[in-house]
């Protein structure tokens, strides 16, 4: 169980890599902006890697938190993509996006597994909403991957053009091959 101070720490270092990222993150500005020194988060996460593991598993607790507050059953993809689109998440989306693609070109390092597991994160989401008769069949999965796919693209559009009113009515015009998709407004 982490101390009050490394949950402290790490908390402050969310907030800072929400704000600045990860991909170029040093500890000594780091630990200069929350206060703390190197010394401290080394002793604490044991190594800069350590660090941004710890701070992937913050933002992946945000993403479970988010799609615990879903729901299943209709609509469950145009609840995702409003809270998607919703200007307040920009910060941990462009996070998202950044330990994603790093956790593919580095499968290795810290980000190793960040990706994979979004993935089944939200195929698992996409699953409960689907109809029993469905969830559990390859046309449930390829529907799920295609509402992924679709939901993903989007958001990559989105956070490059911030054009929301545009991505939203893609994601309806899509939405007429997909039912889950039929709901986004």
């Amino acid at each position: 169980m982490p101390s009050a101070r490394e949950t402290e720490l790490l908390e402050a270092a969310y907030r800072y890599a929400l704000s600045h990222g990860l991909a170029d993150v040093s500890l000594r500005p780091l630990a200069a902006a929350i206060g703390s020194s190197t010394r401290v988060l080394l002793y604490l996460f044991g190594s800069k890697d350590g660090l941004v593991r710890a701070l992937l598993a913050r933002a992946r607790e945000d993403e479970l938190a988010l799609l615990a507050d879903l729901g299943t059953g209709p609509g469950v993809v145009a609840r995702l993509w409003e809270w998607l689109s919703a200007p307040a998440h920009r910060p941990l989306l462009t996070l998202w996006l950044e330990a994603y693609a790093r956790s593919l070109v580095e499968p290795e390092g810290p980000w190793a597994g960040f990706a994979r597991a979004t993935v089944e994160d939200w195929l698992e989401v996409l699953r409960a909403a689907q109809p029993a008769d469905v969830r559990d069949t390859a046309d449930g999965l390829a529907l799920r991957t295609r509402e992924l796919a679709l939901l993903r693209g989007a958001l990559l559009d989105l956070l490059a053009t911030g054009d929301g009113d545009r991505v939203t009515a893609a994601l309806r015009v899509a939405g007429g091959s997909s039912a889950q998709c039929d709901e986004v407004h």
